[in-house]
């Protein structure tokens, strides 16, 4: 990734090059235009691996088909929000769902149970169904604010669906980073990550992180490589800048312990 930057500064985190497992950014288009589609993957598409089409977004959206062309054109996958298939689901047109997101060039798919009381046995049947033609990302975690789910629930859960087919689990966050993984003043669950990440392996999940402070959590907490999602369209580029310690929250992380100190 060295290679793209505009100076070759040392101490700098190695980030790899796509098509990347690890380090991945998952960036969520909540109804852009083709011509901010466009600005967006001339700026920043080396450092995004995923592009979610938000919730029902590609619903109600215009030329959603020509912009899902131009991100796979630009080497990023895509797919439509979990909620769109849970909203599917509870009219039991899954089969529909396959055609539409078919149709629509998709080449991955997100599982996710945060509207919807589904099965957790459905659910990998699903994920395994959708893994034969997608990469599928599936999703842990309630959307309700005030929903506990038991640590141990969410680890056998994220298990499970990896099991099934899942690429990677995500753990829900929401858009607004209050719910799930998150108190609702954005703050982070710190015990259960700390559960989740001891029994499930952290190049396996991709936390859902829209704010600013909690990218900043979790770069500090697992490094320059972790993977994140839910980022913003203008948001790529800080993300990028955070990961590498050019910003200041993160400027002395990845430095060494001979340059943590102040210039006289």
């Amino acid at each position: 990734m060295a290679d793209n930057y505009n100076f070759s500064l040392s101490h700098l985190p190695d980030r790899p090059a796509k098509p990347r497992a690890n380090g991945v950014t998952m960036v969520m288009d909540k109804g852009i235009s083709l011509r901010q589609a466009e600005d967006m993957i001339a700026s920043s598409s080396d450092y995004i691996d995923f592009v979610k089409l938000g919730f029902g977004t590609s619903i109600v959206s215009k030329d959603v088909k020509e912009k899902i062309k131009l991100y796979k054109n630009a080497n990023l996958k895509v797919y439509v929000g979990g909620t769109l298939l849970e909203a599917f689901l509870i009219r039991e047109k899954f089969e529909d769902y396959m055609r539409y997101i078919s149709d629509l060039g998709c080449d991955a798919a997100e599982v996710s149970d945060g509207s919807i009381e589904l099965d957790h046995d459905k659910k990998c049947s699903y994920i395994s169904r959708l893994a034969k033609d997608f990469t599928v990302l599936s999703e842990v975690g309630s959307k309700e604010e005030g929903v506990i789910i038991h640590p141990a629930r969410w680890i056998k859960m994220m298990q499970s669906e990896l099991e099934a087919g899942a690429f990677k689990v995500i753990a829900e966050a929401r858009e607004s980073g209050t719910v799930g993984i998150f108190h609702k003043n954005g703050s982070a669950h710190t015990m259960l990550i700390s559960r989740i990440v001891n029994k499930v392996k952290i190049e396996n999940i991709i936390w859902e992180t829209p704010q600013k402070s909690q990218q900043v959590y979790f770069l500090k907490l697992f490094g320059a490589n972790v993977n994140v999602g839910n980022i913003g369209v203008d948001d790529v580029i800080p993300l990028e800048t955070l990961r590498l310690g050019l910003r200041g929250d993160t400027f002395f992380t990845f430095l060494p312990e001979e340059m943590k100190h102040e210039l006289k």
